[in-house]
């Protein structure tokens, strides 16, 4: 711990753009791939030149799902042997022009997977939390596929006939980080149903995939559409109650498996029962030595999930609380790969925290803070551990050295952002505290040069809005006038044509009104 408080102490300032290359180069990607890191333009040039689609890669250090990628997808050799057939592109969240190139291409969620033309066309978007086979499949059958998936998703809903490889991708495309590409947001769940309306009926496996992907979407929309319950809930058990169907859409039945529940059922002898057949499901998902350790542990996860649905504030099962513990100990001792461990650690340690084992989760993750190569990850569940607790101070103490633990422009933001929200909840009164908070933020703005795209500028929106709500009926107008001049000095040193500009000058508006 001695070495880990150090090292906060080191970064407390925040790493130059040398130390961040440096930490960049050393856990961007697994060798045997020629990656080309950031210069995406060159990559489409050398696309051109080659006849080759592009493959862009959109992720971060820190972040678990892209670790997980990196150690179960791009190590394996029928993976680094695909890569000669296109030109792969990794571009980190916090590299140059990132957020810039984010806003460009419509990519959000860490990580996000896309296979282009030559040309710049679209192909396919690629699922980042499936098993490797799944993967390796969809990517084989983006490479191959005549049009791309948007033309597809056009002619399938226009009744058009298309081939099964066809049908396969649209399946399989990566609708969680679509970003309205080819589906406008809260169209999901009607789109996807009514591709599933329209898939042949000699494609089952396809029908099931696309029937479950729309619920998921429903069970994620504030107001969820209309649904055929009996049909519905029909399916889920057909797919459940079949260990190879259940094992193919793995990846489907371990998102949002209560939400989908409350859904479909109406009361609670109907609500147990889909519960209890799906809990089945994904104990042999849990217990499926052909799965990642983190997807098993995504399995338990969802399990508690689907058991605190049924007890909601009662204590659970003593044979899962016991199964848990199991699990994560086999995963913290079989763990060797450090992109890895970066997955499977932060899983362990959040089903501890969600079973209410919190010393369990702090001790794992302690442990893990000078190993792992982005510890301000591990600090953000350490913070909302002791923010479970009911310990603000320590929670405050966990965020802000997260905060200053962070590197790259784009996370320090985010991190920063956090760091503000929280000082906001849960000290309103410590005026100091909150102020020198945001002005580091905004001294990190003024150092980025692309602050205000995408990810970085929803950040710097989120401490705007949290300032405002902490300045409700002019309770801190001084601080808050201060921050506003120094977030409108960081305008002012964009040029007038820098489409930032805008954007920066709309958030001091706003922050002094």
């Amino acid at each position: 711990m001695k070495r880990t408080l150090l090292l906060l102490a080191l970064l407390a300032a925040g790493p130059g753009p040398l130390a961040y290359a440096q930490d960049l180069a050393a856990h961007a990607l697994p060798p045997g791939i020629s990656w080309q890191q950031g210069d995406v333009d060159a990559a489409f040039a050398r696309a051109r030149a080659e006849n080759k689609p592009v493959f862009l890669y959109w992720g971060a250090v820190w972040c678990p799902p892209c670790n997980q990628v990196k150690a179960t997808i791009f190590n394996r050799q029928d993976f680094i042997v695909a890569a000669r057939q296109f030109i792969p592109v990794y571009l980190d969240g916090d590299s140059d022009n990132a957020q810039q190139l984010g806003s460009r291409f419509k990519v959000r969620g860490y990580p996000t997977m896309i296979l282009f033309k030559p040309d710049g066309t679209e192909i396919t978007r690629l699922p980042g939390e499936v098993d490797p086979e799944r993967y390796l499949g969809t990517l084989r059958l983006g490479l191959t596929a005549a049009r791309p998936v948007k033309a597809l998703l056009a002619e399938a809903l226009a009744g058009d006939k298309l081939a099964a490889a066809d049908w396969q991708l649209l399946a399989d495309y990566a609708w969680d980080v679509d970003q309205g590409q080819i589906v406008a947001e809260g169209d999901l769940p009607a789109t996807l149903q009514g591709l599933a309306d329209r898939a042949p009926k000699d494609q089952p496996a396809v029908v099931h995939r696309l029937r479950l992907k729309a619920l998921v979407a429903a069970a994620g929309e504030k107001t969820p559409p209309a649904v055929d319950k009996d049909a519905a809930r029909s399916l889920v058990l057909t797919v459940l109650d079949k260990p190879a169907e259940a094992r193919a859409n793995a990846d489907v039945l371990l998102n949002s498996p209560a939400g989908v529940v409350k859904l479909l059922t109406d009361g609670d002898p109907q609500r147990a029962h889909l519960a209890q057949r799906w809990d089945a499901a994904l104990l042999r998902l849990q217990n499926d030595a052909g799965l990642s350790r983190a997807d098993r542990l995504g399995a338990l996860s969802a399990r508690i999930e689907l058991a605190r649905l049924q007890h909601p504030k009662g204590a659970l099962s003593p044979v899962l609380v016991a199964d848990a513990r199991r699990e994560v100990q086999a995963a913290d001792q079989a763990t060797v790969n450090p992109y890895e461990r970066q997955a499977v650690i932060t899983s362990a340690a959040d089903i501890l925290s969600e079973l209410g084992l919190l010393d369990e989760s702090d001790a794992l993750l302690k442990a893990e803070l000078d190993r792992s190569h982005a510890p301000y990850y591990h600090m953000l569940i350490l913070a909302s551990n002791a923010k479970q607790r009911g310990d603000k101070a320590a929670a405050l103490d966990w965020y802000q050295q997260a905060y200053q633990a962070s590197q790259g422009p784009a996370t320090r933001l985010q991190w920063g952002a956090s760091y503000v929200g929280n000082a906001v909840d849960l000290a309103a009164q410590d005026a100091q505290r909150i102020e020198q908070a945001a002005s580091a933020v905004f001294k990190d703005a003024g150092a980025d040069s692309g602050a205000f795209y995408e990810r970085s500028r929803r950040s710097l929106e989120r401490v705007v809005a949290k300032l405002k709500s902490w300045n409700k009926e002019q309770a801190n107008a001084a601080a808050v006038a201060r921050l506003a001049t120094q977030l409108d000095g960081v305008c002012g040193k964009l040029p007038s044509a820098d489409p930032q500009k805008p954007v920066c000058d709309g958030l001091v508006r706003s922050l002094k009104s």
